[in-house]
């Protein structure tokens, strides 16, 4: 074995270039077991595919075809997923059996070209946070031992950060797509619920549930992600998507952090000192901090598990909890068992208040674009999981439980090490649908941080900028419009635009024949651009958003007069749709021109508002 080929990173990037330099797809694989074996951790795999099996699956890739994004890159399964003709036993050895397909996520990353490597271990039935309720050896924590390794995708995560494999999918209920990725120095990318098919996947709460990536770095996750993102029509749950191309990060990012009351590290210092750092870090990158009262959200979380949606688990292997209750692990056993003590009409009630939950949160959204938290308060031992089961397992969900009740998606980001040398983490969260938004930040605040990757020490790959046609340009089913006033990015009514799922794309400015005026009127106050003669303007300063064509015909009924659409030249020379005045309307208006764009007429005027 070449020291160069032990010391290859597994990151998409690396591994790309290597195979244009010549490696083959099977040496690799004969890598990967080498790992395991050199590693020699019972516990990350439940079932690992026979080396010759695999190598046999790259003799059946082909040449390398760009095509498939993922050729050659090796993965694994957390096993609650179906891989046709392998077992999934959920981590309950009396529930094993072999499906005969593969789960429709397998499906379309082996169609990529990925190349599956085995199956992980976790808390059994996706029921824990922790990665030690397993009947099999625990994974362990390759940073310390004595931490738990997170749940309940504890092997997807320990395999990915060990760098047995490039990527892993996990499942993501309350947070076992995230707190793992913390606890192991990765990203976990949560989605949009709906925007990866659940068929073949062993549910825990059905309606909540999520397909999850576990990746080196931001841009690995959201490529995987792409690869998995398309509507199934084989799963009630599924919901159309649009392609979740990385965004970039508009000019002002209003990202929410918690308020001091709604902050908690369980008296762990290193867990307080990290979140200021990386609160420092985002303010040095020129985001708008503002803080939060998360306790909405809380009160959301606490319904999963102290409400009744603990019966969504029981209804998920009520036969089998039936007909074989000792073959649970006890602590399994005890919180699905608790379903007994609910209602329908306790079931009600609480989809009542959650309704009542999800709008006083979402009111959270007109404020800011990203809610930025700790992945969990602090880390927990397996010692601390001995004396008490129940306890270090629900303080590490603070900040993850709430997350699918009030349907948002979610992406863990690595932020380097505490000064013990664990694993630092925090956590983006947005509406549904801007996936890509917290790819764009978050790949931000992972390349800022300086740290390596997962636990191997590597560095950070040089990987190039994402295509800026594809992030810059709006995409099939987008139409592109310029904005210039009150929904620009951190001003008054850009939640109009965020709200329906729009994406920022580009800055720009007008061509030189444009006059700017600020209307009467308001809160909120609004400019009107107004076109004139060539040679008696000024290039004004705008935005360029991507807006879902679903959502364009409603957004231009609601314009007010004096304003409405017209097509506007921009100083590349192309056209977009964007808000124009009607000549009358400036009548009584104030021309600022002068100032050549809103933004630094309302900076200058700090009594005038947004």
């Amino acid at each position: 074995m070449s020291l160069e080929l032990s010391s290859l990173p597994f990151d998409l990037a690396s591994l790309r270039a290597a195979y244009e330099s010549g490696l083959q797809p099977q040496d690799v694989v004969r890598e990967v077991y080498r790992r395991i074996a050199a590693k020699n951790d019972p516990g990350v795999f439940i079932y690992l595919r026979d080396e010759a099996s695999v190598i046999a699956d790259t003799t059946r890739l082909g040449p390398c075809d760009p095509a498939k994004p993922l050729w050659g890159m090796p993965f694994a399964i957390k096993d609650n997923i179906d891989y046709a003709g392998v077992a999934t036993s959920a981590g309950c050895p009396d529930f094993t059996f072999t499906p005969h397909r593969h789960a429709t996520s397998v499906q379309r990353l082996v169609d990529a070209g990925a190349l599956a490597i085995g199956k992980t271990n976790l808390d059994q039935f996706a029921t824990g946070l922790v990665g030690v309720r397993t009947p099999f050896p625990a994974p362990l924590n390759p940073f310390d031992e004595k931490i738990v390794p997170g749940g309940s995708s504890s092997g997807s995560a320990v395999a990915v950060a060990n760098g047995f494999v490039s990527f892993s999918l996990g499942t993501d209920t309350a947070g076992s797509g995230r707190v793992p990725a913390g606890l192991n120095n990765l990203v976990g990318l949560k989605p949009s619920l709906g925007a990866i098919s659940t068929t073949g996947v062993v549910p825990a709460c059905r309606s909540l549930d999520c397909v999850s990536v576990f990746a080196l770095t931001v841009d690995d996750a959201h490529c995987v992600f792409e690869a998995l993102c398309a509507f199934d029509p084989s799963d009630p749950f599924s919901k159309p998507s649009r392609t979740p191309s990385i965004t970039l990060p508009p000019p002002v990012l209003r990202v929410g952090i918690p308020n001091a009351g709604s902050r908690t590290f369980g008296g762990d210092e290193h867990s307080k000192e990290s979140f200021g750092k990386a609160i420092s870090v985002m303010r040095e990158t020129g985001y708008m901090i503002v803080e939060i009262d998360l306790e909405p959200f809380f009160e959301a979380a606490r319904l999963l598990y102290e409400g009744p949606w603990v019966a969504e688990r029981y209804a998920a292997i009520r036969d089998f909890f039936e007909s074989q209750p000792e073959s649970l692990h006890p602590v399994t056993r005890n919180i699905i068992g608790g379903a007994s003590r609910f209602s329908a009409s306790d079931a009600f009630a609480a989809q009542y208040r959650l309704r009542e939950l999800r709008r006083s949160a979402g009111q959270v959204w007109s404020n800011i674009d990203v809610l930025v938290t700790p992945t969990y308060p602090r880390p927990r031992s397996v010692a601390d999981l001995q004396a008490d089961p129940i306890g270090p397992n629900s303080e590490l969900g603070t900040y993850t439980n709430f997350v699918n009740l009030l349907d948002l998606c979610a992406l863990a980001v690595p932020t380097g090490f505490q000064t013990d040398m664990f694993p630092e983490s925090i956590t983006l969260i947005a509406p549904s649908g801007n996936d890509g938004l917290l790819a764009g930040v978050g790949r931000q605040i992972h390349r800022k941080s300086g740290t390596t990757l997962g636990a191997c020490g590597w560095p950070f790959p040089k990987a190039p900028e994402p295509e800026a046609s594809r992030i810059c340009s709006a995409a099939a089913g987008e139409v592109e419009i310029v904005v210039v006033g009150a929904h620009l990015s951190g001003m008054a009514l850009n939640h109009e635009l965020t709200g329906v799922g729009s994406r920022f794309l580009r800055a720009s400015k007008t061509t030189a024949d444009y006059r700017l005026y600020a209307l009467p009127g308001g809160p909120p106050f609004k400019p009107g651009l107004l076109r004139v003669a060539s040679g008696d303007g000024f290039a004004i300063e705008v935005e360029v958003w991507a807006m879902p064509v679903a959502e364009f015909g409603r957004f231009a009924a609601a314009i007010p007069a004096p304003l409405g659409l017209a097509k506007i030249r921009l100083e590349d020379g192309s056209f977009a749709s964007g808000f124009i005045a009607e000549a009358v309307g400036v009548k009584d208006a104030v021309d600022i021109s002068r100032y050549k764009g809103w933004r630094a007429y309302v900076e200058d005027r700090k009594d005038y508002g947004q």
